[in-house]
């Protein structure tokens, strides 16, 4: 896929990363990125992200839904023009996250997927040229304060490269369970972690 497929939407945020290219981070669509984030979550490794099993339908469903909710936003990133990433931002008040610690202003909940490797197999300062986009948008170009991660305990891939990228690893929480007509979510055992705005760009 290409930056030609996109139809034209306007990026939300644009980042030169040395030694990687443009990253720009779009709106998803629901049924335009159908396809694409559909291949990445049906993946083994994605198994975590809870979408594993899933049709193409189903998956668009949920994005579609998503769209409907003015707390809750879908971003896809492409590098010149390559999708490389899905970036999910939520206010945690309005989540379920909200329930296991306080909640600051200027707080953002974020959920991040990266695409595969592919067939080169792995590469080097990737995930946290990616990474630095998506920290950049929600610290920056959405001016908040701190960001909040809930990853799974048992991801430890995920929580590692958390740290990598300056996260502070707080609690682990149990995340209740969702019971929802639009929506259901399995209680989750999760290992917070915050990342400050300071941290990431001074005061």
């Amino acid at each position: 896929m290409t930056v030609e497929s996109y139809g034209g939407r306007a990026a939300v945020h644009e980042q030169v990363v040395d030694g990687f290219g443009t990253v720009r981070i779009l709106p998803l669509d629901a049924k335009a990125d159908a396809e694409v984030v559909h291949g990445w979550v049906s993946e083994a490794r994605a198994g975590f992200w809870g979408m594993n099993g899933l049709t193409e339908e189903q998956v668009r469903e949920v994005y579609e839904h998503l769209d409907t909710l003015d707390t809750h936003h879908a971003y896809l990133a492409v590098r010149d023009g390559e999708p490389v990433g899905l970036l999910q931002t939520y206010e945690p008040e309005a989540d379920r996250v909200s329930e296991c610690y306080e909640v600051e202003p200027g707080d953002i909940g974020v959920h991040v997927l990266l695409a595969p490797a592919g067939e080169g197999g792995a590469r080097p300062g990737w995930s946290a040229s990616v990474f630095a986009a998506f920290t950049s948008y929600a610290l920056v170009g959405l001016d908040r304060r701190r960001i909040v991660v809930d990853p799974d305990e048992r991801n430890e891939k995920a929580i590692a490269r958390f740290a990598r990228q300056g996260f502070e690893c707080g609690p682990v929480v149990v995340l209740p369970e969702i019971d929802l007509p639009d929506v259901y979510l399995p209680e989750k055992r999760a290992r917070l972690a915050f990342l400050r705005r300071e941290t990431v760009i001074g005061q």
